[in-house]
């Protein structure tokens, strides 16, 4: 899982994102002149396409990948991309919209309307080192990445557990898709 500005693992929808960082996208995905974001899908995950969408532009606005004013993918770039169909990304952007996250503009796109709440990006630096330090342990255990998820995944729910269940628990309730980057 990578929090940067290459691309970054959205939790077990199986599904990614990348920031805008310049020039080309490595693996290829939707991402034109004013979108700050590409799509990428997993359909092992057994997470619906539309919501895949969803759950990675969350991500990027609580990462502060995306902010408002920023352009989604247009559909048709996403539909050409990753051969869905245009449904499923209308689908996925009418979400964000009954969210309030994103507004469509008639001839122009999708944007962003609001943010999630987001880490600085001094402690999200200092966050994502250590995560990388755990990883490299898990891998040295032996641990596949089901493995490393399920682990995660467990230790996250107690973590809430001990907590007294408070605080936004939508990522972990919903099998760590969400509010895990």
């Amino acid at each position: 899982m990578a929090i940067d500005k290459g691309n970054a693992q959205a939790g077990r929808s199986g599904a990614s994102l990348a920031s805008a960082g310049g020039g080309g996208t490595p693996g290829g995905g939707p991402r034109g002149p004013g979108s700050r974001i590409e799509f990428r899908l997993d359909a092992a995950s057994g997470v619906p396409t539309y919501l895949q969408l969803v759950h990675q532009v969350e991500h990027a606005l609580r990462l502060g990948y995306l902010k408002p004013g920023d352009q989604l993918p247009k559909v048709r770039d996403v539909v050409a991309s990753l051969a869905i169909n245009p449904n499923t990304v209308l689908k996925a952007y009418k979400e964000l919209e009954v969210k309030g996250l994103a507004a469509g503009r008639p001839g122009q796109g999708t944007f962003v309307q609001a943010t999630l709440s987001q880490v600085a990006l001094p402690e999200l630096a200092g966050l994502h080192k250590s995560l990388l330090g755990w990883l490299g342990s898990a891998d040295a255990a032996g641990l596949d990445e089901d493995g490393i998820v399920a682990l995660f995944t467990s230790a996250l729910r107690d973590f809430y557990e001990r907590r007294g269940g408070t605080g936004d628990r939508r990522g972990a309730a919903d099998g760590g898709t969400e509010g895990v980057a």
